[in-house]
C-alpha cells in the first residue's frame, strides 16, 4: 500500500508539480525534508535520486535540467544544507537553467532561537534567483489557499524565466505521519503566456545600411533552427558569424576558433577588423581576446538578443532585443538584404593564414595537454555529449574542432566547482552517453560528484593531470609571484586518481605518452560494465610553454 505524507503543504506541492510536468527530483537525505522524500518517492510519476552532498546534488539537478530542458527539483533538510546549494544556484542563474529549490525548514518561530539546524532560510537565494517563496505551515489560517497559489506562481516563474526559483517549506513535527489516500485537489489553470515580438523598422534599416556586420554567439544550447538561420545569413558572405565550441553551432563559413584569429592585434588591426554593427547572441563568451578586441573596436551599434539578459559586455550596447534569437532572426530574414560584403573576405583571408599556422604547429607538437585535445577532437564518438570543466579545459577546447559534438561547460560563473556533478547529472538524464574532460584540480575539487549510484556505465571521464593549476602559468600575472605560485595559486598536489576511481567503482586506465594515448583512446569508448576514467599524465611536460609557443607561432 502506498503511504503519503500527511502534510497538506507537501500534498499541494506534489500535485502542482505533476500538473506542470515536473517529475525529476534530487533529494539529499535528512529528517526535516522527510515528508518530501516519503511523498515524492511514493508518487508513481516522480523519479527520485538520492545524492548525499547538497552542493553536488544541486549541480546534479542542474545537469539533469540542462539535458531535459525542463525544471528539476532539488530538496534538502534545514540549516546549512540549503546554503550548500548556492554555487549551483548562481550557475543556473547566469546560464538560465530551470532549477526548483525545495528547502525544508524549521517552523518560522524557531529562527534565531539557537535551535539546531536553523538559519535564516527565507529569501536565502534572493540575489541569484528569479523568485523566493515561503509556504505556510498547515495549521496557519488560510494555509491551503496561500500554498496553492504560491507554488503555482513559483513553478510558472521557473518555467518562464528558465532559471532558479526557491520555495522554502517550514515543517513542524510530527514529520512522519502518513496517509494512504490523497484528497481531491483543485484544477490548475495555467497562466504562462508567450511574448510576441515585432522587429522595429529602424533595426531593418540599420541592418541594410551596415557593411560590416559581425554576429558573435556565446554559450548556448544546441539549436538546429538557429544554425539554419545563421547559415542562411552567411551563405552569400553577407555577415561574419563567430562561434565558440560551447555555442553548439556548425557551418564551414562560421569562424569557430576565435582565439586563433583575434590574437596579437595592433591598434590598426582593431580599426581594420572592427564591425559597424555587432549582434551578440547567447550567454557568456569564453574568449578574453574577443572581449578585448570588441571593447577596443567600439562598434557604432550593438544589439544583444536574449529574453532575460541584456549585458553591456563590450561597452557599446545600443539595442536590447528581448526575445529569443530564433524568433528574431526568423522575422529578420523576411526583410533584410543579403548581399556579399568585403568584410567577410577580410576575415576569411585572416582565417586561412591562421588555420595554416595552426595545422603546422599541431603537426610538430608532441605529447602534452595540447596534443591530448587535438587527439580528442578527432577520436570522441560523435554520439557523445562533451562536458568541459573550467578553466584550462574549455580554453584548450576552443582551439580544436569539437563543433561536431554537443558541448557544455559551466560558464555562468566560470568556477571549477560542480563541473563533475553537472556532467554526471547530465549523464543520468540523457539518452546519449556523456564524456567529461577535466583538469585534475577541478576533478578533485568536485569528487563527490562521483558519490552517485545512478551514473550510467557508458559515462566516460578524461582527467588530464598536469600536476597543478596550469592555467596560472600561462595567463598574465600569476607567474610574477614565483614564491607563492606552486602552493597558493597553481596548487601542486600528490592526490591519486587511480585510488579514487576504484573507490567510486570506475574502471581506470593511465596514459603517460603519445603512443599509449593513441592506442587506448579507441578502446576507452567501447562498452563496459562500469563507467571509466582515463588519467592522462603530463606533469613532466612544459604544457604552459607549449601553449604560449602556439600563440607565438600564430604571430
Amino acid at each position: 500500500m502506498k503511504q503519503y505524507s500527511s502534510k497538506r503543504s507537501i500534498q499541494i506541492l506534489a500535485h502542482l508539480l505533476k500538473e506542470y510536468g515536473i517529475f525529476n527530483f534530487v533529494i539529499s537525505p535528512g529528517s526535516r525534508n522527510a515528508p518530501l522524500a516519503i511523498h515524492f518517492s511514493e508518487t508513481d510519476e516522480f523519479n527520485c535520486y538520492s545524492i548525499v552532498d547538497e552542493r553536488s546534488a544541486a549541480f546534479v539537478g542542474m545537469g539533469m535540467a540542462q539535458s531535459l530542458k525542463k525544471p528539476v527539483g532539488i530538496s534538502c533538510t534545514s540549516g546549512s544544507a540549503a546554503a550548500n546549494y548556492y554555487p549551483a544556484v548562481t550557475e543556473t542563474f547566469y546560464q538560465n537553467i530551470p532549477l526548483l529549490m525545495l528547502t525544508a525548514d524549521r517552523p518560522t518561530d524557531f529562527v534565531d532561537l539557537f535551535d539546531g539546524q536553523t538559519i535564516r532560510q527565507k529569501n536565502l537565494f534572493h540575489q541569484h534567483s528569479y523568485g523566493d517563496f515561503e509556504l505556510l505551515e498547515d495549521e496557519k489560517e488560510g494555509a491551503d489557499d496561500h500554498n496553492f497559489e504560491t507554488v503555482k506562481k513559483a513553478i510558472e516563474l521557473c518555467i518562464e524565466k528558465q532559471g532558479p526559483v526557491h520555495i522554502n517549506i517550514p515543517l513542524s513535527e510530527p514529520l512522519y505521519d502518513l496517509v494512504s489516500e490523497l484528497p481531491m485537489m483543485p484544477k490548475v489553470e495555467k497562466t504562462i503566456q508567450k511574448k510576441n515580438y515585432e522587429i522595429p523598422s529602424d533595426l531593418i534599416s540599420d541592418w541594410n545600411t551596415s557593411k560590416r556586420i559581425l554576429i558573435l554567439v556565446g554559450t548556448q544550447e544546441p539549436n538546429e533552427e538557429l544554425q539554419m538561420q545563421l547559415s542562411q545569413l552567411v551563405k552569400n558572405h553577407s555577415v561574419v558569424v563567430m562561434t565558440e565550441v560551447n555555442s553548439n553551432l556548425k557551418n564551414e563559413k562560421f569562424f569557430a576558433h576565435i582565439d586563433r584569429y583575434v590574437f596579437n592585434f595592433s591598434e590598426e588591426d582593431y580599426r581594420t577588423y572592427a564591425p559597424d554593427l555587432l549582434i551578440t547572441v547567447g550567454q557568456n563568451v569564453v574568449s578574453k581576446r574577443v572581449k578585448q578586441f570588441l571593447r577596443k573596436a567600439k562598434p557604432q551599434k550593438h544589439w544583444h538578443i536574449d529574453e532575460v539578459w541584456q549585458p553591456d559586455t563590450y561597452f557599446s550596447l545600443t539595442q536590447k532585443i528581448e526575445t529569443n534569437p530564433i524568433n528574431f532572426f526568423g522575422k529578420l530574414l523576411n526583410f533584410v538584404k543579403l548581399e556579399p560584403q568585403p568584410y567577410y573576405n577580410l576575415w576569411d583571408v585572416l582565417r586561412d593564414k591562421k588555420d595554416a599556422k595552426h595545422r603546422q604547429y599541431v603537426n610538430q607538437t608532441g605529447y602534452s595537454d595540447f596534443y591530448l585535445f587535438n587527439s580528442l577532437s578527432q577520436n570522441i564518438p560523435q554520439n557523445y555529449n562533451v562536458h568541459f570543466s573550467n578553466s584550462t579545459a574549455i580554453r584548450y577546447a576552443q582551439l580544436f574542432d569539437f563543433e561536431k559534438y554537443k558541448v557544455y561547460c559551466n560558464r555562468g560563473t566560470s568556477g571549477i566547482d560542480g563541473s563533475t556533478s553537472t556532467a554526471m547529472g547530465f549523464a543520468i538524464a540523457d539518452k546519449n552517453p556523456t564524456l567529461l574532460v577535466t583538469g585534475e584540480l577541478g576533478f578533485f575539487y568536485d569528487i563527490n560528484g562521483l558519490w552517485n549510484q545512478y551514473i550510467p556505465p557508458y559515462t566516460r571521464i578524461i582527467v588530464f593531470n598536469n600536476g597543478g593549476g596550469d592555467i596560472f602559468k600561462f595567463i598574465p600575472g600569476p607567474s610574477k609571484a614565483e614564491n607563492a605560485l606552486d602552493e597558493f595559486i597553481a596548487t601542486k598536489h600528490t592526490k591519486n586518481i587511480e585510488l579514487l576511481a576504484k573507490h567510486f567503482g570506475f574502471s581506470y586506465v593511465k596514459v603517460d605518452d603519445d603512443a599509449t594515448l593513441d592506442r587506448v583512446l579507441e578502446n576507452f569508448f567501447k562498452p563496459d560494465a562500469k563507467p571509466k576514467i582515463m588519467e592522462v599524465c603530463t606533469q613532466e611536460i612544459e604544457n604552459a610553454a607549449i601553449l604560449s609557443g602556439y600563440f607565438e607561432f600564430l604571430k
